[in-house]
């Protein structure tokens, strides 16, 4: 490979997120095509690389690029639309009306790009999506040159998207087949949750997921309202349910699982089930606490998600990882419980394993593809620095993320969007908007 494909970052600091590491001091990061190629001390690095393109970062901090574990990112034209008001209210007099109405390939697709910029200027470098429309994610994804897991999400009722289960299916697999192999994505059979899909469609999904190597992505136990439909309907909690369904194994990501019980919580460890935790959106809808402490003590792979911007309203995973340290300490009233080390682990490399892609992501380890985001820690809310670890959780936020690389490629320079005309996407989005105020 030539010498013009390798890029060297030079930081103050790295945090790998390897296992056992520890914060590298005035070291650069070489990349060298997509991937790693060398973490070195400054000089090491600039006398074996001297033809690389340098890159002087100053007082930044290096990390691997954040992982959404669970996300619509269409749903960023539903944000404020209804705000305050319980989660069912919330979706079926608000949401799901709207949906109906507006949801289209186009609107998909802008709703998408604009999750899909705000998430790169945030230090996101995957999403891990669920919607209908999947090629207007896919497309929104390799636009932008953002990483995203596609769904092939499953409800059972009939919306502008599909007529039932089966057409679901058959559109996700068709979008499915149209961009295999485009390195930027992967899928994942989601049905979209217990309340809205029968044993039938879980099968047929769980069959889709073992047949294309596919993670598997749903919501399940968000509410008590939730758990107690299940006992009256089935005679069952959801997870019993779905795991008499053969689905609770490691391919499973399961979404909020905010009400769990501590068989339920054994079970998971036992099964090796990925767990979403969104704790801004839980806290948003008052769906309750994640009880994350009890999770990471029985070893539960618990990772983060943000959620739809219509339900959190952010995509922010700083503002993740940092309600998920505070809020497991508040919650438990153990200060030691959910470090700044753990937190950033879930929006990192435990998010890879869930994803099934540890092997290539997650942390900043020579040979792994070349995820990598920059934040500044130059300004004067985020000095002094005594613990850069702590510092990304309690203090820096997504504005102080100043570059960010997705397989190599700058995708964001000095807070500007390299891949997204950020000016015609806005202006996109009032267009979109206008029409919406008019009509509603």
């Amino acid at each position: 490979m030539s010498q013009a494909q390798q890029t060297l970052l030079k930081a103050r600091w790295i945090v790998s997120m390897a296992p056992g590491s520890e914060v590298l001091n005035e070291h650069a990061l070489v990349m060298e095509g997509e991937r790693i190629a060398a973490l070195l001390p400054w000089a090491e690095a600039e006398t074996r690389y001297p033809d690389a393109a340098k890159v002087e970062l100053g007082s930044h901090v290096l990390i691997p690029g954040l992982i959404n574990g669970h996300t619509h990112s269409a749903m960023s034209l539903l944000r404020g639309v209804a705000d305050d008001v319980p989660l069912m209210d919330w979706l079926n007099n608000h949401i799901w009306p709207l949906e109906k109405k507006w949801v289209s390939e186009d609107w998909t697709y802008q709703g998408s790009l604009l999750s899909a910029a705000e998430s790169l200027r945030g230090g996101v470098t995957y999403l891990n999506d669920m919607y209908f429309f999947p090629t207007a994610m896919a497309r929104a994804a390799v636009d932008s040159g953002l990483r995203a897991g596609v769904s092939i999400n499953v409800i059972d009722f009939p919306t502008g998207y599909a007529s039932g289960p089966d057409d679901y299916i058959a559109k996700g697999l068709a979008a499915y087949q149209q961009f295999k192999g485009e390195k930027l994505l992967d899928w994942t059979s989601a049905p979209h949750a217990p309340y809205t899909v029968s044993d039938e469609t879980f099968i047929k999904l769980r069959q889709l997921a073992e047949q294309h190597g596919m993670q598997m992505h749903c919501h399940i136990h968000e509410t008590q309202d939730e758990v107690d439909g299940s006992l009256k309907q089935y005679g069952m909690r959801p997870l019993e349910r779905l795991n008499k369904l053969g689905l609770l194994n490691e391919k499973m990501m399961a979404v909020h699982m905010v009400h769990l019980n501590e068989d339920e919580i054994a079970m998971l460890a036992r099964q090796k089930v990925h767990l979403v935790h969104n704790p801004n959106s839980n806290m948003k809808l008052a769906s309750g606490v994640c009880p994350v402490t009890a999770l990471e003590a029985a070893g539960v792979n618990t990772i983060l998600g943000t959620d739809g911007a219509a339900s959190n309203n952010r995509q922010d995973m700083f503002g993740e990882i940092r309600a998920a340290a505070l809020l497991a300490k508040g919650s438990t009233q153990n200060p030691t419980t959910v470090s700044a080390r753990s937190a950033l682990e879930m929006a990192t490399i435990r998010a890879a394993k869930a994803m099934g892609r540890g092997d290539d992501l997650g942390s900043l380890e020579v040979g792994k593809l070349a995820d990598v985001v920059a934040v500044s820690l130059d300004a004067l809310e985020c000095r002094p620095v005594y613990n850069p670890e702590a510092q990304l959780v309690y203090v820096a936020g997504r504005e102080h993320v100043s570059d960010v690389w997705v397989g190599g490629r700058q995708v964001l320079k000095g807070r500007e969007l390299t891949t997204v005309d950020q000016g015609a996407l806005l202006d996109r989005i009032e267009g979109i908007v206008a029409r919406m105020k008019t009509e509603r």
